[in-house]
């Protein structure tokens, strides 16, 4: 044992190595970003570029997990599959399952954990609320439009066509707000289903033996709007930016 090691405490911890001299971290890490980013946008990147007049708004929107082809197409196989279910039996499944898939997705939507582009979008000159409105937009506008083509197929009245669409919209707040506040997508997919499990079958207890009471009973719409609404205030507040940062 050293002189030096002779005097030092007994409980000191022990000295850390230092880095290697001749790296960079900081340009590793550009190195990094320049890979992720310099693939060449697509069609629907391009797109969503003019319409949004940001790239990196328009890269942000095209990487949400929720809107990746494998998603897409797991939301479509489950909504028609709903509509064949309609038609063999005559209970709405479509209307039952719309709110929940939209839900998922609407919580997929929010970044950590879940999207490989999260701490790079972090980075941009977009705020993180305006990436997460749009995604949130983009994700309810894909759902809803695939839940109405199921229905239409699934010969589905018109008003309950459109009936759900308000639920769905409380139960889509209702993940995001739990997403934002728990900083976790699972949490917001486990808050909205469960939300609207809870709707389904306190509407089912309401009127007996029917329930698809949920999104038929007209007296519900205003309470949906006002749940809905209470969930976005949420969101937005905990997306806000810290006072000191820019």
């Amino acid at each position: 044992m050293s002189d030096m090691d002779a005097s030092l405490p007994s409980s000191a911890p022990a000295p850390r190595a230092a880095g290697p001299a001749d790296v960079d971290l900081d340009r590793v890490w550009t190195g990094v970003a320049t890979q992720v980013w310099r693939r060449d946008p697509g069609r629907v990147e391009r797109l969503a570029g003019r319409l949004l007049r940001s790239p990196g708004l328009a890269r942000a929107l095209v990487a949400t997990p929720s809107l990746l082809l494998a998603w897409i197409i797991a939301t479509v196989v489950v909504l028609f599959a709903g509509a064949a279910a309609t038609l063999a039996t005559g209970t709405p499944y479509v209307a039952l399952l719309a709110p929940a898939v939209a839900a998922a997705g609407i919580a997929y939507a929010y970044g950590p954990g879940i999207d490989p582009a999260w701490e790079l979008s972090r980075s941009m000159a977009v705020s993180d609320r305006m990436v997460l409105l749009v995604r949130a937009l983009a994700v309810f506008g894909l759902n809803a439009a695939l839940g109405l083509a199921a229905s239409a197929l699934s010969g589905a009245a018109a008003a309950l066509t459109f009936g759900w669409l308000v639920p769905m919209t409380a139960v889509c707040a209702l993940a995001l707000a739990a997403a934002t506040v728990a900083r976790s997508a699972i949490v917001g997919v486990a808050a909205g289903v469960a939300g609207w499990v809870i709707a389904v079958l306190s509407g089912a207890a309401a009127v007996v033996n029917c329930p698809p009471a949920a999104v038929t009973n007209s007296a519900l719409v205003l309470p949906y709007l006002a749940f809905a609404a209470c969930c976005a205030a949420v969101a937005v507040y905990a997306t806000r930016i810290p006072k000191g940062t820019s």
